[in-house]
């Protein structure tokens, strides 16, 4: 097992062994949405809440920011608010989180928003849109551009309440068996990528498989599956994909931010006492600067791990592929418009806050980082 922090950062190494528990299957426990309560004596009441997880506990990257939301809850609500976190698998499967926290299973959630888009099309709107967002500018959509509206517009009819839960940052174009250099290399090619890059990828000929991120480098391996992506250098790393392939792709045109999702049911939200309410969100929030703080510092320096240890190569996609895949993306966005009321809506306001956000962009970071080299 190779440590993957040099800073001691919690949760930063990640035994093969939890990542294959969180394969397993969960069990969902039949509950209310009303928080529990524990009593002893004249000491004031304590809520105690679920968080459950679609990561592998301890995961570097959003393993690390789940378990930090729960302690931090706790911490600052002075301990009257407790939160168990239980990892993908121990309470409900990786990919049923969204539907436990609304059925009240759990009162509160950590995952990544494109996992809903079989229910919810425009809910993968809020991790990451392809050729879309930087992490700094989705910040900025969310929290000043009506981005949190039309969120918390959508996943209001399965009475959850979504916040920006962590950032794993830049994401690299994922891990393949064979090297990229035409379309044609596209073409057939099952690659495991959800959310809106999925539909990108199947536009370009691939076929796109949504597998939950313990099940990943065994598909990888045994030949499920021909490509794969998740996050950056430092989860992949830990999930051990450069064990399946020493090709590594960007840039990740399809994720160029990384948002992780805290989902609250609404009614256990709603009954707690306006402090813990306030107390809750602010421990989001923070999580996620510093995760995004975090995920980025700790990227850099994993990318020499895996280049300079395991022997990885870094590469990137031709031109013609990624104008392929602009284009591509472009038709993806554009179907948003056609469909249901709230997707519509979702996506008008992610096409305004890019349009109003990106002559800046230019102007500042991407000019100032071609003037830096």
């Amino acid at each position: 097992m190779t440590e993957t922090s040099d800073k001691g950062l919690p949760g930063a190494a990640i035994s093969r062994r939890n990542v294959l528990l969180a394969g397993a299957t969960g069990v969902a426990a039949a509950g209310l949405a009303a928080p529990a309560i524990a009593q002893s004596g004249d000491e004031q009441p304590v809520i105690e809440w679920k968080m459950v997880t679609s990561w592998p506990k301890n995961l570097p990257g959003p393993g690390v920011t789940a378990q930090r939301i729960a302690d931090n809850i706790g911490l600052l609500s002075g301990g009257r608010m407790r939160v168990r976190l239980y990892a993908a698998g121990e309470l409900v499967p990786a990919l049923e989180v969204f539907d436990a926290v609304s059925s009240g299973t759990a009162q509160l959630g950590h995952s990544a928003s494109f996992f809903w888009q079989g229910k919810m099309p425009a809910a993968a709107f809020f991790t990451a849109v392809p050729f879309g967002l930087t992490p700094l500018e989705h910040m900025m959509w969310i929290e000043q551009g009506g981005g949190q509206e039309v969120w918390d517009t959508l996943y209001a009819p399965f009475g959850v309440k979504p916040f920006m839960g962590g950032n794993t940052g830049f994401q690299m174009g994922g891990w393949f068996n064979k090297e990229i250099n035409t379309l044609d290399d596209i073409e057939g090619l099952k690659i495991r990528m959800p959310g809106l890059g999925g539909e990108v990828m199947r536009k370009l000929g691939a076929t796109p498989v949504s597998l939950p991120p313990s099940e990943i480098l065994t598909a990888l391996q045994t030949g499920v599956i021909d490509a794969a992506e998740f996050l950056g250098p430092w989860s992949d790393l830990a999930m051990g994909f450069h064990k399946a392939t020493k090709l590594y792709y960007g840039p990740g045109f399809h994720e160029p931010n990384g948002t992780g999702e805290a989902l609250v049911n609404g009614n256990a939200f709603e009954g707690l006492p306006e402090d813990l309410k306030a107390i809750v969100e602010h421990v989001f929030r923070a999580e996620n600067a510093l995760a995004l703080s975090e995920s980025e510092w700790m990227n850099a320096g994993q990318l020499l791990e895996l280049t300079d240890t395991y022997g990885v190569t870094v590469k990137s996609y031709p031109d013609v592929v990624l104008k392929a895949a602009r284009m591509a993306a472009d038709e993806v966005l554009a179907t948003f418009a056609e469909k249901d009321p709230a997707s519509q809506a979702v996506y008008e306001s992610f096409k305004a806050a890019r349009e109003r956000i990106a002559p800046w962009s230019k102007i500042s970071q991407q000019a100032f980082l071609s003037a830096r080299g």
